[in-house]
Parts: C-alpha cells; sequence; structure tokens
C-alpha cells in the first residue's frame, strides 16, 4: 500500500510535464510581448533551468544562477547559457548594467522568510530595472508542488501531518515542498512598489508575474 500511495506522485509528475510545457511556452510567449527582448541581450536567470528558454527562438546570452547540484547544465540548447552556483538572495558579484533583463519563474516562493524574500527583491532591482518575476498562486485548485487539490486551504495542522508522513519515504522532495510560501499578489506588489503586477489565468489565478521595463530599453 505504502509504495502504491508514493507511485501517486509519480503519476502526477509524469501527467503534470504536458501541462507544464503548455504554460512555459504560454508565458514566455507573454515575457517576450510584454519584454520585447532583443537577439544577443544579456539575461540574468534566477534560479531558473534551461528548457524554458526552449520557447524563445532567437539567441540570447543567458546566466543562470542555482544552488549547487541543482541546475541541468548538460540539457542542449541553442541559447549561450552559464551556469553559476550561488544564491539568488546575495549577488554581489553582478552588478547594475551587467545584464539587459533579470528573468525568475516559481522560485522567489522557495528562498524562504520574509527577509530572505525582502534580499531577494532588493537583488533583482539592484541589478536592473527591467525584470520579470514570476511566482504561483494559492487559489489554484492543484498545488504544483505537491499535487494536493487547494493545498494552501488544509489547516497547518493538516499540512504538518501530510508533510511528516512525506518525510520518511521522500525527505529531499518533502524538505522542498515544506520550506515553500506562495505570495499573494498585494506582498509581490508590496516587494516591486514599481513593478505592474499582473495575474496569469487558467480558469483560476494560476499564477502572478511582476514585471518592469525602464523608459531606456
Amino acid at each position: 500500500m505504502t509504495n502504491l500511495k508514493y507511485l501517486t506522485f509519480k503519476i502526477f509528475y509524469t501527467l503534470l510535464q504536458p501541462f507544464s510545457a503548455f504554460f512555459r511556452k504560454r508565458r514566455m510567449a507573454k515575457f517576450i510581448q510584454k519584454m520585447q527582448p532583443k537577439e544577443g541581450m544579456k539575461i540574468l536567470d534566477l534560479g531558473g533551468q534551461p528548457e524554458i528558454w526552449d520557447n524563445v527562438g532567437f539567441v540570447l546570452n543567458i546566466t543562470c544562477v542555482n544552488l549547487p547540484g541543482v541546475a541541468k547544465s548538460t540539457y542542449k540548447t541553442h541559447h549561450n547559457i552559464q551556469y553559476i552556483e550561488g544564491d539568488a538572495c546575495s549577488m554581489p558579484h553582478f552588478n547594475r548594467g551587467d545584464f539587459d533583463i533579470v528573468f525568475s519563474n516559481s522560485v522567489i516562493e522557495h528562498v524562504g522568510d520574509l527577509e530572505n524574500r525582502r534580499k531577494f527583491s532588493e537583488e533583482v532591482l539592484r541589478i536592473s530595472d527591467n525584470y520579470w518575476i514570476q511566482t504561483p498562486s494559492k487559489f489554484f485548485p492543484i498545488e504544483a508542488h505537491c499535487g494536493m487539490l487547494l493545498w494552501w486551504f488544509y489547516p497547518e495542522a493538516l499540512r504538518q501531518h501530510f508533510i511528516k508522513k512525506w518525510f520518511v519515504k521522500l525527505p529531499a522532495w518533502t524538505e522542498m515542498v515544506a520550506s515553500t510560501t506562495v505570495l499573494s499578489k498585494t506582498h509581490l506588489a508590496e516587494l516591486f512598489p514599481h513593478a505592474t503586477i499582473v495575474t496569469e489565468w487558467f480558469v483560476f489565478p494560476k499564477a502572478y508575474i511582476a514585471y518592469a521595463v525602464s523608459p531606456a530599453k
């Protein structure tokens, strides 16, 4: 029974792949429309993976910053991608003007507490006036990380019950789920006060995006 129970997670992630690909393609089309990147531009991708850039046909110079061992650095891509191990909440080696756009897809909810989220936003704003920061909405019925229906509306005690059970068999995955903090649209706007905040819909609010384009871009 235990093996069958954890098999449902594998099935969920297998079924999730085509939907994730669909949403990545749709999101990147919106990114291109709003941010208007040009071939050869320098993009700083915080916590990202290379496959999302498959949806941009022209060549970009992308720097992906990830924690050690996270990046899919052997992934084949038509872009020029450099992989750097680092913390998106502290990037003193990058300066203003190093990149044309700062990009982040579903990462800020994983950086930790409020202090870390503020550090993340401060680093984005320090490096560039042009940025695109996306984060999932808790109002989408199926939680993207654990696959549970209406996960963020469970009582805290019930969520902890599931987390303790999952940790026995899937400790690394469970740690990721347990450390995820969904952001409200209001909180995202507080972190990026000069950004345009939009809701990504798929019947329900699926994600929020804070983006900004400087007049000089």
